[in-house]
């Protein structure tokens, strides 16, 4: 994973979060619905469709959850970039830079407050197409406390120009 990340110096690089346990939630459902559900109902109809069912069902939820998996929220000396995606033609990073961060939010409900998941919103202060959105983020407001915290120090050292 590290070799990904497009800093020059690995050491230079702070993880601020990854994906909860309730991102999964979902998956694990649909996946559950499909495996003990919908491939038995085929299989019953024709022993060839409810193993195409079922393959195409673990294959799904396999593909899902390292999909979940890869999503890596960190920082370095330029900004703060998410890394996400497992197949070649989608892996990639987004982010903002230090100097064009507007900040950082996260978003609280009662379910979240529950089970430490917070969706977040790390602004850009000229463009909304380059903010980052994501949701299911573990422990999500001390990662917001952080990024604001590091903005802050960077601002009154004068070190974003």
């Amino acid at each position: 994973m590290e070799q990904e990340i497009i800093a020059t110096d690995a050491a230079a690089v702070t993880t601020l979060g990854r994906k909860a346990w309730t991102a999964y939630i979902g998956i694990y459902t649909l996946g559950f619905l499909l495996v003990f559900g919908l491939a038995p109902m085929l299989w019953a109809e024709s022993k060839l469709a409810g193993g195409i069912a079922l393959i195409l069902s673990v294959g799904l939820v396999a593909y899902k959850v390292l999909t979940l998996k890869s999503y890596h929220l960190y920082c370095d000396d330029m900004g703060v970039w998410i890394y996400s995606g497992i197949l070649p033609w989608s892996k990639g990073v987004n982010g903002v830079k230090w100097r064009d961060l507007d900040g950082a939010v996260y978003f609280q409900s009662m379910w979240s407050w529950m089970f430490k998941s917070y969706s977040l919103q790390i602004g850009h202060r000229f463009t909304k197409a380059n903010e980052i959105l994501l949701s299911h983020i573990a422990h999500g407001d001390k990662v917001v406390l952080e990024i604001n915290n590091m903005h802050q120090e960077l601002a009154r050292s004068n070190l974003l120009a």
